[in-house]
């Protein structure tokens, strides 16, 4: 996420310039047919591209806001979890009259977060984390998730025995769950919990079951691919069909100018083509990296900070003095 005022326009060129390039050989090419080749009939009626150019804003507005809604609906999911995760610590203490067990149920809570996030930043076939121009761009800004494997971060947090079964399971934040339920269950056989906590540590617990199944269901399920794909066609085209709209009305401008621009007005086609296609060719390529907001991107939503939070939340709750440090921003941007 990015925290800053706002992207420097250096950046937000530097990100984009790859299809820059490819939009200054689209403007150029209707160019060389006209002005060099001669063939001034072959050029598309404006108000074809016209029509165009309105449907390919209405998917683009379409896709933008779409993919808004999801990385809005992670935020609201992880606020949840944020909400949640301080109740949780405040009730293992309060109703725990035994330090060792209120440490235990906080710590593996901790391990929970952090197995749910590393799971999160696992690569999917469908993001966008892998092209070119946003994998170039991680070099200013650090993925926690990337820079040490998840049984190191597990294993602050989990005995061995405990951190052992959670690596062997396919779901280790469902296990992790289980574990803690086990451990309810068994304070309250014990009767350090009585009835009515136990019951509130229970639906806390289902809680966190169900806000893992959200953040499942928005990682594992991709913004409609035919959406996606429709999208892209109508951004492409339109970039494509734009210069030859508008060659032929650029030319005419020669007979209103003086020297020494006369004769040579259809080269400016190549500027103001490329200027319209990249604002359209950046609204799409914003889109799509907003569309996954856990794969590790610059626009996603932080759970690296939102779980250190926490982290020093928790343990703080429990008295220790020695707590970790929060996350920093680099370059504006912390995950």
């Amino acid at each position: 996420m990015h925290i800053g005022k706002s992207y420097r326009l250096g950046e937000f060129l530097r990100w984009t310039r790859r299809n820059t390039y490819i939009l200054f050989f689209l403007g150029l090419f209707p160019v060389i047919i006209h002005e060099i080749w001669g063939l001034k009939w072959l050029n598309v009626p404006w108000p074809v591209v016209a029509l165009l150019g309105t449907a390919t804003a209405f998917t683009v507005g379409f896709k933008n806001a779409q993919t808004y809604a999801r990385a809005a609906e992670g935020q609201r999911i992880w606020t949840d979890i944020l909400g949640l995760s301080r109740f949780w610590g405040t009730i293992s203490i309060d109703f725990i009259n035994n330090p060792i067990h209120s440490k235990e149920l906080v710590y593996r809570h901790l391990a929970w977060l952090t197995a749910l996030r590393y799971y999160l930043r696992e690569d999917r076939v469908w993001e966008s984390n892998e092209k070119s121009h946003n994998k170039e761009y991680q070099q200013f800004f650090h993925i926690p998730e990337r820079m040490r494997p998840l049984e190191t971060g597990l294993k602050e947090f989990l005995p061995d025995d405990e951190l052992e079964l959670v690596l062997r399971s396919r779901n280790r934040m469902g296990k992790i769950l289980a574990l803690q339920s086990k451990t309810v269950k068994s304070l309250n056989e014990s009767g350090q919990v009585i009835a009515p906590q136990y019951a509130a540590m229970q639906q806390m617990i289902k809680d966190f079951y169900a806000a893992q199944a959200k953040c499942e269901q928005l990682k594992d399920s991709p913004y409609p691919r035919q959406y996606a794909v429709i999208n892209h066609f109508f951004v492409w085209t339109f970039c494509f069909m734009l210069p030859f709209g508008i060659v032929h009305d650029f030319d005419l401008l020669n007979e209103v100018v003086s020297a020494p621009l006369r004769g040579y007005m259809a080269w400016v086609t190549i500027p103001f083509s490329m200027l319209i296609s990249w604002m359209y060719i950046s609204l799409e390529q914003v889109g799509e990296s907003t569309e996954n907001p856990f794969e590790g991107s610059a626009n996603d939503v932080p759970i690296s900070q939102m779980s250190q939070q926490l982290n020093i939340e928790l343990r703080e709750m429990l008295g220790e003095s020695k707590l970790p440090q929060d996350l920093q921003p680099r370059n504006n941007i912390i995950l």
